[in-house]
């Protein structure tokens, strides 16, 4: 008789007593399984399964006995035994969600349902983000989910962490900022580097041994003061693996590059110097990438050029620059400052677009009619002369004031853009307007001010024509060869539609209705609920929430489409100072504009990957910028009760977002001393058992903030109805 087969009869309900040889036989599999490779004599299973009453310490050896003789457990000579099952061995990465317990996410989802669960003591010194090779139980365990143990750390992916020093009179530890590390590293007295007690620092792991509880370290950098301004962000910038500063090398190869734009360069392209061109830009911007031109044609068409800073001209391939761009991949823009991807001399200098200056570009140019329909248009390198720097501000009142340089041109163009806007939602677009905070910062980093960035018709003018200009540049090179020529594509998939039906949900506790009949009317529906809450105190939850159930943005050689934006192919070609895979797209197109052969997928593949990987470090550390701000900001404003919105709800806490500050906090259901709250996963909502009071996602709320962290970078709120209030705690340093 099979394993299998044993494994069914004996769950066969047929008395208690083969009921509980049942049980115990399931409960003997499951160890010696996830026991793969040991053995075990029956005393020391029945000590492991902390088995107690003589009845049952009775019926282990027959249980064992009929488990070998079901070739379900094999026996020595020396009586012990052991798992005759062959575990399926899985690759995946380490998600470690709390102190108990690890999630590892397949590399091959096909191969196994689900995430599998592991157990804290399981993981095998395996920390968050580490990629490791686990055994999966063949049972289920007994929260219905998959589990395993971890056999092998594949590959590390960090070893150093920023955390808080604590030193006790023989030895010290540091306390990791980062939420899933959930150990604090040892540290000995000669291994501190000069930290003092409560300072922040990078700790760089150097050893943990079998059976120490904790892993060793030293530190390798003091950061200062915790709760200092600069301490902070460069505990963000630690956090996330972002360089401090830029290395020598490059730095030096750029400062070497001439200035000088030569007779021969300029005759090897198109020249618009002559034409009308303007960049418009933030106020606070210093890297312009981009630039408009425009000329009206003697056929009654307009000529629009969409002309991009022609960075891989400066930057040549297997230089020590080349080499730092790709490493970075991407520019950071943290609260209070930018992380280049280039040095400063080619990104506010050399590359960029700065008025009254001859410039290198790669272009778009496009031939449109009034009505914004593309007749013509032509892919090259050009040569431009900016005649006006705008910033977003001024360039919006000269469209609103009919006054000022070039208000006509700017007029027309807005006119065009939301033509084109307007076409591309009929055509199945997503339009997300996602709500952006900005924080006003004196000269010491303290935040005076927030303020929600408001997208006028200016920002969506300078977006409409960079999408175009992507749109027609990735169109180009697939037609060229139907899609065969390596290329970089910026794909984003169909979202899944059981996701959507969750997301549904959501909306209709909001007050919502998010109806999908089928995969066609996914945008519109999308487009009418973004209509609706425009303005509301729901906007950005609702918003928030409905990114989440979609599908991620990703590069890629392989040539697929873009849901969001309705594109049968995207690429990005307009943002090469600050973004590697444009770069990439600009060799691409000169080897292909003058002739040359496709290069192998393969290598530009892994660039994509990993251009794609830096890019979601560059948004988790953006965000983490903005909620330490957002943390220090609720710290020193005014003790009061504020209005919000339940935008979350789990078994132990309510995640409630300030309307004011769109600022998160939680409240803890351990401090919701007015009644016990049972969860209902189902709804979304918690339940008083006496009262029967309903928190549920969605709900308007009033609340305070009782405490604030800078170090985990949270807000600790309360119901402001607590008659109980508790003395507000100022922020944790």
């Amino acid at each position: 008789m099979g394993r299998k087969q044993h494994r069914k009869n004996n769950s066969k309900n047929q008395g208690g007593k083969q009921t509980d040889a049942a049980s115990l036989a399931r409960r003997i599999l499951q160890f010696l399984d996830a026991h793969y490779g040991e053995e075990f004599n029956s005393k020391q299973i029945i000590k492991k399964l902390e088995i107690r009453d003589a009845l049952t310490k009775g019926g282990v050896e027959p249980v064992l006995s009929k488990l070998v003789e079901a070739g379900s457990v094999s026996r020595n000579p020396r009586n012990y035994y052991s798992s005759t099952q062959d575990p399926e061995f899985i690759e995946g990465i380490v998600d470690f969600v709390n102190p108990r317990f690890a999630f590892i996410v397949p590399l091959d989802p096909e191969k196994v349902d689900g995430d599998i669960l592991v157990k804290e003591a399981d993981m095998k010194q395996a920390l968050d983000g580490d990629k490791v090779r686990v055994m999966v139980y063949p049972l289920k365990g007994k929260t219905g989910r998959v589990e395993g143990k971890v056999l092998e750390v594949v590959e590390k992916s960090r070893d150093e962490f920023v955390g808080r020093v604590e030193i006790s009179p023989r030895f010290a530890f540091v306390v990791p900022d980062f939420k899933k590390m959930h150990k604090d590293i040892f540290v000995h007295r000669g291994g501190l580097n000069g930290a003092q007690h409560g300072e922040k620092v990078i700790v760089k792991l150097t050893e943990w041994r079998d059976g120490d509880k904790n892993p060793t370290g030293e530190v390798i950098r003091v950061l200062g003061k915790a709760g200092e301004h600069e301490v902070e962000i460069h505990s963000i910038m630690a956090e996330f693996g972002l360089p401090f500063e830029y290395p020598e090398e490059p730095e030096k190869e750029a400062e070497e590059i001439s200035e000088k734009i030569t007779a021969k360069e300029i005759k090897k392209r198109k020249d618009f110097r002559d034409v009308l061109t303007f960049t418009i830009d933030p106020a606070d911007a210093k890297d312009f990438d981009d630039a408009i031109s425009y000329r009206k044609l003697e056929n009654g068409n307009h000529e629009i050029g969409v002309h991009i800073a022609d960075v891989t001209h400066y930057v040549q391939p297997k230089t020590a620059l080349e080499k730092e761009a790709y490493n970075r991949a991407t520019s950071v823009y943290l609260v209070d400052r930018t992380i280049p991807m280039l040095p400063e001399r080619l990104s506010n200098g050399l590359c960029s677009l700065r008025p009254h200056e001859d410039k290198l570009t790669f272009a778009c140019v496009f031939e449109v009619d009034d009505e914004a329909n593309v007749k013509k248009h032509w892919i090259g390198r050009t040569v431009i002369h900016s005649d006006r720097r705008y910033a977003y501000e001024d360039a919006q009142e000269n469209i609103d004031n009919q006054s000022g340089d070039y208000f006509e041109e700017l007029t027309l163009l807005n006119v065009m853009a939301k033509k084109i806007r307007q076409r591309r939602f009929k055509h199945g677009a997503v339009n997300f307007e996602t709500v952006e905070v900005k924080f006003k910062l004196d000269e010491k980093g303290t935040p005076l001010g927030l303020m929600i960035k408001e997208r006028k018709d200016i920002h969506k003018l300078i977006e409409e024509f960079m999408l175009l200009a992507n749109k027609y540049v990735a169109e180009f090179i697939f037609n060229k060869n139907k899609g065969k020529d390596t290329f970089v594509y910026r794909t984003h998939d169909s979202p899944d539609m059981e996701r959507l039906d969750t997301f549904s949900g959501f909306a209709k506790r909001f007050g919502h209705e998010f109806e999908i009949e089928n995969e066609r009317t996914i945008s519109t529906a999308l487009n009418k609920l973004m209509e609706e809450i425009q303005g509301k105190p729901e906007q950005n939850v609702l918003e928030q929430l409905a990114i989440r159930s979609m599908a991620k943005a990703k590069y890629t050689t392989e040539p697929k489409g873009h849901f969001g934006l309705a594109f049968a192919h995207y690429s990005h070609f307009t943002s090469p100072i600050r973004r590697y895979p444009d770069m990439m797209v600009h060799r691409l197109l000169e080897l292909y504009l003058e002739g040359g052969k496709s290069p192998d997928a393969e290598a530009w593949e892994q660039k994509c990957v990993h251009s794609s990987e830096r890019e979601k470090r560059a948004a988790d550390a953006e965000r983490a910028s903005i909620k330490y701000k957002q943390v220090e900001f609720m710290s020193l404003a005014e003790d009061k009760d504020y209005e919000g919105i339940v935008a979350g709800v789990t078994e132990w806490g309510v995640f409630v977002e300030i309307t004011e500050t769109k600022c998160e906090g939680m409240i803890r259901v351990q401090d919701m001393d007015d009644d016990y709250y049972d969860f209902d996963q189902k709804n979304m909502r918690l339940i008083g058992s006496k009262t029967k009071k309903m928190i549920t996602l969605g709900d308007k709320v009033k609340v305070r903030v009782v405490n604030t962290d800078i170090d985990r970078r949270t807000i600790d709120l309360e119901f402001a109805d607590n008659e109980r209030k508790k003395p507000r705690a100022r922020v944790i340093r």
